[in-house]
């Protein structure tokens, strides 16, 4: 089979097309014939990092979707056959979606709704986990996500344009809260209402305290924050009593600082979010509520629904890999077969 490979980090022209041998899954394994890679920051910040890797070769990618192609030992609630979203597929493992089959954890591989395009499956993963997990750590819940959920909070999404800031924008909405997200151009703002923003601020163009509490004038409760370093403050400013500010990426600086008075006045919480290391309980709530998310149509992808995608083909992964280095705006996917 077909499969991109790196054995030593470092720039994307680490990566190589090889040809392997095709692996069978072991016991709780499935093994999944890739129709879609999905390449987040994540891609390529792993593929870059100095010295070694801890394998001797990898298949980058954590994302994709496919057809479940062989079942190992153990599994149920998977056959051959089944159309699946798959997310983690290289955490602490050497294979990922970058290839024609991929072996994963059957936990890993998410029986897809009818109806549900691989475009779409394939953008899931780390945008939706992401943007679920931010959005049920408030100290009063909801712990899950489901129409309802959410009502009468008002959700400010960081970086509306951004995959976990589009995916944050529908299931906040699906959820029933009040959505404001904040962006840095008209482009970027168009794309945020596409996904269902109800109000829409260029953090740009005027003052964003001022803009948001035009629009939020008894504060925000929840925020999906993808640069704490920078907005900080503001947050603090701009939050309710017992607000939640989770926090998802270092963008624009690695430390934050608040205000002491308003941070313990308000009784904030700030809250990072890595889903790496949420644990299993966290992971699979996120699953099964993205899944009636998607029942419910509630997760679009596209350009007319606020989230532009960029294709690839599999050889050229390492072009993928540098478009989302590159900040292209929207979800990069790479076509590895047409299933």
């Amino acid at each position: 089979m077909r499969a991109i490979v790196y054995r030593s980090t470092g720039a994307s022209d680490v990566l190589t097309l090889d040809d392997r041998e095709i692996s069978d899954p072991g016991p709780d394994e499935v093994r999944v014939r890739v129709a879609v890679s999905g390449v987040n920051p994540t891609d390529w910040k792993s593929r870059a990092a100095g010295g070694r890797t801890s394998f001797p070769e990898t298949v980058p990618n954590q994302d994709g979707a496919g057809v479940v192609d062989a079942v190992g030992t153990d599994v149920t609630g998977l056959s051959v056959g089944d159309r699946v979203w798959v997310h983690l597929a290289q955490h602490e493992r050497p294979t990922g979606t970058a290839q024609e089959y991929t072996v994963v954890p059957a936990s890993r591989a998410i029986p897809l709704p009818e109806g549900v395009d691989f475009a779409l499956a394939a953008s899931l993963g780390v945008p939706a986990v992401t943007a679920h997990r931010a959005l049920t750590v408030h100290e009063d819940g909801p712990t899950r996500l489901a129409p309802g959920a959410l009502s009468g909070r008002t959700v400010l999404v960081a970086g509306g344009a951004g995959a976990v800031g589009h995916a944050a924008i529908q299931l906040a909405r699906w959820a029933g809260a009040t959505v404001i997200a904040t962006v840095s151009s008209e482009a970027k703002a168009a794309l945020a209402r596409a996904a269902g923003a109800h109000h829409v601020v260029d953090y740009t163009d005027g003052d964003l305290v001022a803009d948001v509490r035009a629009v939020a004038p008894n504060g925000v409760d929840q925020f999906v924050e993808v640069s704490l370093a920078t907005n900080a403050a503001a947050d603090a400013e701009l939050a309710a009593n017992h607000a939640v500010i989770a926090f998802y990426a270092d963008n624009n600086g690695a430390e934050f600082g608040m205000p002491i008075r308003p941070t313990f006045a308000k009784n904030l919480r700030v809250q990072g979010v890595l889903l790496y290391t949420v644990g299993e309980p966290a992971l699979d709530a996120a699953v099964e509520d993205i899944t009636h998310a998607l029942e419910d149509g509630a997760l679009p992808v596209g350009e007319d629904d606020g989230l532009p995608l960029t294709w690839f083909d599999l050889e050229d992964t390492a072009a993928a890999h540098d478009a989302v280095e590159a900040g292209t705006v929207g979800k990069v996917l790479v076509r590895v077969a047409d299933l």
